[in-house]
């Protein structure tokens, strides 16, 4: 097993509060991808919906996965102003997170 070179991910599991309506998660997450744009080390932003029929998400509904070429990028991101202004909107629309930083490893069979 080797590492992924130059691939580090910032992912967020989120479950939104019942009264967040689907024009506002859409503009959250417009807001989300615009911080490409605004951080230099944010290299890739990807989203989606739960679609896991196993019932074991915890109640989590979207997925929110960015990438960077370092651990520091990762750092530099969440430091970042935009991040931060982001991060305070963000948080006042979710009922609950989880947010994991990581490596991917190769497995070579």
């Amino acid at each position: 097993m080797g590492e992924a070179k130059g691939e580090y991910h910032h992912l967020v599991l989120a479950k939104f509060k019942d009264e967040i309506t689907i024009d506002q998660i859409d503009e959250l997450i417009k807001g989300y991808a615009n911080l490409v744009n605004l951080i230099p080390s944010m290299k890739t932003f990807h989203w989606a919906t739960n679609i896991s029929k196993e019932n074991v998400n915890g109640g989590f509904t979207h997925i929110f996965d960015s990438t960077f070429e370092s651990a520091e990028g990762i750092e530099e991101y969440v430091q970042h102003p935009a991040h931060i202004e982001f991060a305070a909107l963000f948080a006042t629309a979710i009922d609950q997170t989880l947010v994991v930083a990581y490596k991917p490893t190769l497995v070579n069979l």
